[in-house]
């Protein structure tokens, strides 16, 4: 197997061995968000070896991000953060296949894009996204991996999987007035946490 010394201490563990690192190397997960969430998320599905990892982000660095957002650099600000994400991920593991989906997720282009992938991770702050998210996944029947961060909590779940309830079931009416990072605030350690929580949960589903 290609890339077995890299992997080599995961592959050791009874419950992945060989059969789940294949499994890694076969997968597709796409990851909405190149925020604090997926800066946290795309590093570790990467270093797994998780075969294929798209990521949807029209955002560019802002000086402000980088308190969280721990995978740019001072010298990035300015550039888009989908294209960044994707030059670190390939420096980190050259074996890894990424794409950078530079555009707004809408339900314009949710549908194709969830098509091509096994796995959705939700690393947005957005509450309209993540309903779009979730209807998207259902409409594709893909499981999605949920998210969520306010101050110093955080939320993390999987929704649609295995027959498994939507984030509708759970949040049934969209609550507009919930704040974003930008008006609450946000300890960066907070959202690692539940970014790399996030990862696990991607992890586990694979193998």
């Amino acid at each position: 197997m290609s890339g077995t010394a890299r992997y080599n201490r995961q592959i050791l563990l009874p419950e992945i061995g060989d059969a789940g690192q294949d499994k890694l190397l076969k997968s597709k997960v796409l990851v909405i968000g190149a925020g604090g969430l997926g800066a946290a998320i795309l590093p570790y599905l990467a270093a797994a070896g998780v075969g294929e990892i798209g990521i949807v982000d029209d955002d560019r660095i802002e000086i402000s991000n980088l308190q969280r957002q721990v995978i740019y650099k001072t010298d990035a600000i300015g550039k888009l953060k989908a294209k960044e994400a994707k030059a670190m991920i390939s420096e980190l593991n050259p074996l890894v296949k990424v794409k950078a989906i530079c555009e707004k997720l809408s339900g314009r282009n949710a549908i194709s894009l969830f098509e091509k992938y096994d796995i959705i991770v939700d690393a947005t702050d957005s509450i309209a996204i993540k309903y779009l998210i979730n209807d998207a996944c259902v409409a594709t029947e893909k499981p999605m991996v949920y998210g969520s961060i306010f101050r110093f909590q955080g939320q993390v779940s999987v929704f649609n999987y295995q027959n498994g309830p939507t984030y509708r079931c759970l949040y049934p009416d969209e609550n507009s007035n919930v704040a974003n990072c930008e008006d609450a605030g946000v300890l960066g350690v907070s959202v690692g946490i539940i970014g790399m929580l996030q990862a696990n949960e991607v992890l586990k589903m694979i193998m």
